[in-house]
């Protein structure tokens, strides 16, 4: 066989004039320290709070503490795959998870991921999982009494169906017992749903 230069000329001539530059820059630091789920990452200088981080091994950081010169970052994942060194990548997008009427009978992850595999949650609406909430006159007034089932707590601290309660206590008063039992007592009436 032989090669004829003008073929290989024309050929090469035709790549260059035909070549497409395509150049992904892309924000990555490194992870300086690793412990109990949470992550210090080093050179991330432009990252957003509440940012999701691309992690090796499928593992997701959310950029919480933002200092002069490191990130700390949540891990939603196994921290046990993660080491000293690794590379951390800025996805650019505020933590989402997926909403609207796929998700009803869904069962998902903290980061909105189907884990009933039923496949994946066909929707194009997503909210951050940081937002702010409605001010007290956006939402819908006290309509319907919820009652806990304590007489004492239903006489003194009035709420309503829809409401957020919040139980103050120290550690082994009965919060838990208290609300599993308000939740419990909601059985068959219109909060519940059921």
């Amino acid at each position: 066989m032989k090669l004829r230069p003008e073929e290989i000329t024309a050929v090469l001539k035709s790549q260059i004039e035909n070549y497409e530059a395509e150049i992904e820059v892309s924000e990555v630091g490194r992870v300086l320290e690793v412990g109990d789920g949470i992550a210090r990452i080093h050179g991330l200088e432009n990252c957003m709070a509440s940012e999701m981080l691309d992690l090796p091994h499928d593992v997701v950081g959310l950029a919480l503490n933002l200092e002069e010169d490191n990130v700390g970052a949540v891990l939603m994942g196994d921290d046990a795959l993660i080491a000293e060194g690794d590379l951390v990548k800025r996805s650019g997008k505020v933590m989402s998870v997926p909403v609207g009427e796929a998700l009803i009978g869904r069962v998902v992850n903290a980061l909105g991921r189907p884990i009933d595999d039923k496949g994946p949650i066909e929707t194009t609406e997503y909210r951050p999982v940081e937002f702010k909430a409605p001010g007290v006159l956006q939402r819908q007034p006290v309509r319907e009494p919820l009652q806990t089932g304590i007489k004492s707590i239903d006489s003194m601290i009035p709420s309503s169906s829809g409401q957020r309660e919040l139980s103050i206590g120290d550690r082994s008063r009965g919060k838990t017992a208290n609300d599993v039992q308000n939740i419990s007592n909601q059985k068959g009436t219109e909060a519940s749903g059921v």
